[in-house]
């Protein structure tokens, strides 16, 4: 099943996002208990994460722009399904700055390695129906890097040109270590909450990702609440079984209470009722993600 197209809009000075159907992988991965396994190494994963300040991306005005070389036609299309290799690593994964800008493509745009590097997938201006934000975590040359959907600690270069420029107010930064995620606009603290993560062998991967969409939940369980869906995916898509191929990391609740400050989940994020849907009323799609150990500094609102 495919996401129906999710519309956000502003009422009242909040974003407020369409009911959108839920992805059969997304459901599976919610549903069922199996592996998502990280990898066993995890080269580029930094060992320390920085307490979120204001910040924007900028870049030189004296760089001269690389060209970008012609996409082949037949190249793969950025999809719900697990992203196409050869995309540099984030080497800020775990860089907690907020991101203020996104890039929403505004028609088929190719995403390359590098600047003036080679072009590896297409992006579209939208997944799966959702119109698609991905944050702007660099700017080099002319060239912009955005992080790349369905795949985890990755960048995607896009030329000049073909995407609109978004601003972004809110991050959500997840601690693993302290079980707490936290809200932040314009870089200062909002709110915080207790939250459940990824059991042992199925862990909550870390680094920068972002809301791709949100979902009505898919049973009773889930307590009523829309899903966040995220750009991340399981670490270690082979030990998923093949049902499971392409699910994506949710943020969601739960029918109770009772295991939050634990790793009982499946890799998703689970919170209260009351604090996903003040998430969901105030959080665009777009928002950059966070998921560390630990923060140096708690929160103010911790």
């Amino acid at each position: 099943m495919r996401f129906d197209r999710m519309s956000p809009y502003r009422r009242r000075g909040v974003w407020v996002g369409a009911a959108i159907a839920v992805p059969a992988l997304l459901v599976a991965a919610l549903l069922v208990g199996q592996a998502l396994t990280p990898q066993s190494t995890d080269p580029d994963r930094p060992t320390a994460a920085s307490a979120p300040t204001p910040s924007s991306v900028e870049q030189s005005p004296e760089e001269s722009i690389p060209a970008a070389a012609p996409a082949p036609a037949g190249l793969p299309v950025v999809d719900y399904d697990p992203a196409p290799g050869g995309f540099p690593v984030d080497p800020a994964s775990m860089d907690t700055t907020p991101l203020t800008e996104g890039a929403h493509p505004t028609k088929r745009l190719a995403a390359y390695d590098a600047p003036g590097g080679r072009p590896r997938a297409f992006l579209e201006p939208t997944i799966s129906g959702v119109d698609l934000t991905m944050p702007i975590a660099d700017r080099r040359a002319g060239w912009t890097a955005v992080l790349l959907p369905s795949a985890n600690r990755r960048l995607a270069w896009l030329p000049p040109g073909g995407f609109d420029t978004v601003p972004l107010r809110d991050q959500i930064v997840v601690e693993r270590k302290v079980h707490r995620l936290t809200w932040y606009r314009a870089g200062k603290a909002v709110r915080s909450w207790e939250v459940s993560l990824g059991q042992s062998g199925q862990d909550t991967p870390l680094g920068r990702t972002f809301i791709l969409g949100r979902t009505p939940p898919p049973e009773e369980v889930y307590g009523g609440v829309d899903v966040y869906a995220l750009g991340a995916v399981p670490d270690d898509p082979e030990s998923v079984p093949d049902s499971l191929r392409g699910a994506h990391i949710g943020v969601h609740t739960w029918h109770n209470d009772d295991e939050l400050g634990e790793n009982t989940t499946n890799g998703c994020i689970r919170l209260t009722r009351s604090g996903q849907r003040e998430l969901l009323a105030e959080v665009r799609p777009g928002s950059s993600v966070v998921v560390v150990d630990k923060l140096p500094t708690p929160p103010p609102t911790a």
